[in-house]
């Protein structure tokens, strides 16, 4: 079953075509079992639409709960059935005309079955729609833990995670020592490798400033009119 934005225009189409041909035109869809509420997984579910004019085929088609629309099946006043891809039969569903109603039958019903279900009309050149026919699984609620309780077991995983093994030998303990001892070296291992950096640039320095020296020159045998030494820097 494809899904096509173009239905969910004919679906809107069509609803206001059938407000405003009154109530004499009206059509229905519904469970076939009056008593239903709620479809059963893995269950056959049974569908009937009832139109204004049984001299018309009625087509089939499921709204998800995305808003997608799906085509399922076109049933022929003959009873005669199409499917997507002009198929004759399907392996998920069926399709028929008995007396006056056009019914569907979802042979095994699925979670990727649930959706609101309509069928579609088409009487001279115009769509009309039934009443859409809702087919979900019933809510299941599930008790939340409470809070007292939450907040209990984090502290106690808090407390226990860096707790020394009292029975070495589990692999879980193991693990969390061996995080325990990450936590502590890391940032030490961190601080050493800054101050080496540290002193590595420092040497540098310090080894560049040497290179500056004096070079003078001594007058022979304490004569003066010697030239006064001068700082030159070495390149």
């Amino acid at each position: 079953m494809a899904g096509s934005p173009a239905l969910l225009l004919l679906l809107s189409l069509g609803l206001c075509c059938t407000g405003a041909q009154g109530q004499r035109n009206t059509m229905e869809a519904r469970f076939l079992n009056r008593n239903m509420k709620h479809p059963q997984e893995g269950q056959p579910l049974e569908l009937e639409c009832m139109p204004f004019n049984i001299d018309n085929g009625v087509s089939w088609i499921r709204q998800d709960k995305d808003g997608k629309l799906h085509f399922i099946v076109y049933i022929s006043p003959l009873s005669r059935t199409a499917f997507p891809r002009n198929e004759r039969t399907s392996s998920q569903f069926e399709g028929s005309k008995q007396g006056s109603s056009f019914r569907l039958v979802v042979k095994n019903f699925r979670a990727q079955d649930q959706g609101t279900y309509f069928c579609i009309a088409n009487i001279n050149q115009m769509l009309y729609f039934s009443s859409g026919q809702p087919a979900f699984f019933p809510a299941t609620t599930t008790a939340a833990p409470t809070t007292a309780a939450a907040t209990t077991q984090s502290s106690h995983v808090n407390k226990d995670i860096c707790m020394p093994s009292s029975e070495p030998g589990t692999s879980s303990e193991n693990i969390l020592n061996l995080y325990c001892e990450i936590f502590i070296w890391a940032p030490l291992a961190g601080v050493c490798l800054v101050l080496l950096v540290a002193l590595i640039v420092t040497i540098v320095l310090c080894q560049k400033t040497r290179r500056r020296r004096c070079r003078c020159k001594r007058p022979p045998n304490g004569k003066p009119g010697a030239k006064p030494c001068v700082p030159t820097r070495h390149i």
